[in-house]
């Protein structure tokens, strides 16, 4: 996570990035889920992979939404730039000094009208905008997205240790995932949805409408046994357009394997053998963790 501490003074100061801004629009869009975003957890069989990675990178989606309002902006005469988590950009303070939502306990954005499915964007500009209210957290008492991380990733509320995150470990991290995290990940093999799917303010959502970002069938619920085979040229074939595509094969495949020693699944431990004894030192050992966890 080193990126986080690097250019930590324009994370601060938005016109620190671009001095000549003079506002920041902030903007939501919906990815909310039609069924139920952890019903796959009592699949052991299968991977479950977070509800927005099921289809198109939302990068490219978003962004290019974004230039098309910014071209509009910019015809007025004014400087645009835009930027979709892709830049040192605070972006859900942003969207609360917006009146967007809120950072919740999970530390993610929540909204009265779509709860905690919003991907955020931001449009820079020289244009001088007067500022909308800020959002009031409204969270009240309510714990519940703490009480159901697997690893109890929140120290306090607003708090988040990163280092205990499976969305951070299944993507970001790029190694052997720590033993005391294997077990809760479950079926997990790429990002976690615990604690947004489980926020009251979800029950205002509707459906997000942007057919690029419905789930492909394949990626709904995938079988591990399928996922496991999965060389480097089938992965890239796989995952072409997807965010799941830059963490690269052995970093995913490393996961299946920690799903299939968490299936309990004997099926499942002739394909547990052949990753023990894959090219990739990291899913191997993933690989003999499975093994051990399925054999005798």
């Amino acid at each position: 996570m080193d990126w986080m501490e690097e250019r930590v003074e324009q994370r601060a100061d938005p016109q620190m990035l671009w001095p000549e801004a003079l506002s920041v629009i902030s903007l939501g869009f919906s990815y909310a889920p039609v069924n139920d975003a952890l019903e796959n957890l009592e699949r052991p069989e299968v991977g479950n992979i977070s509800v927005y990675a099921r289809n198109r990178d939302y990068h490219d989606i978003i962004k290019g939404k974004l230039k098309h309002l910014a071209q509009f902006i910019a015809a007025q005469g004014v400087g645009v730039k835009v930027f979709v988590d892709t830049a040192p950009v605070m972006e859900k303070p942003l969207a609360q000094q917006a009146g967007l939502g809120w950072q919740g306990k999970h530390t993610n954005l929540v909204s009265r009208d779509h709860g905690s499915w919003l991907f955020l964007g931001e449009i820079f500009t020289t244009l001088d905008i007067p500022p909308d209210e800020p959002a009031k957290n409204s969270c009240g008492s309510c714990t519940s997205c703490l009480d159901a991380c697997p690893t109890d990733a929140f120290p306090a509320p607003y708090k988040l240790d990163a280092r205990r995150c499976i969305s951070y470990l299944t993507i970001e991290h790029d190694g052997p995932i720590p033993e005391e995290f294997r077990i809760p990940m479950g079926n997990r093999i790429y990002g976690c949805d615990d604690c947004l799917a489980v926020c009251p303010w979800n029950k205002f959502a509707q459906a997000g409408r942007e057919v690029k970002l419905h789930h492909r069938e394949d990626l709904t619920a995938p079988l591990l046994a399928e996922l496991a085979t999965l060389d480097d040229a089938g992965f890239r074939a796989k995952f072409s357009g997807s965010p799941i595509k830059r963490i690269g094969r052995n970093r995913f495949v490393r996961n299946v394997a920690i799903a299939i020693g968490n299936s309990a699944s004997p099926g499942l431990l002739p394909t547990a053998h052949i990753l023990a004894a894959d090219e990739s030192d990291m899913v191997a050992e993933a690989g003999a963790w499975a093994v051990g966890r399925l054999g005798p």
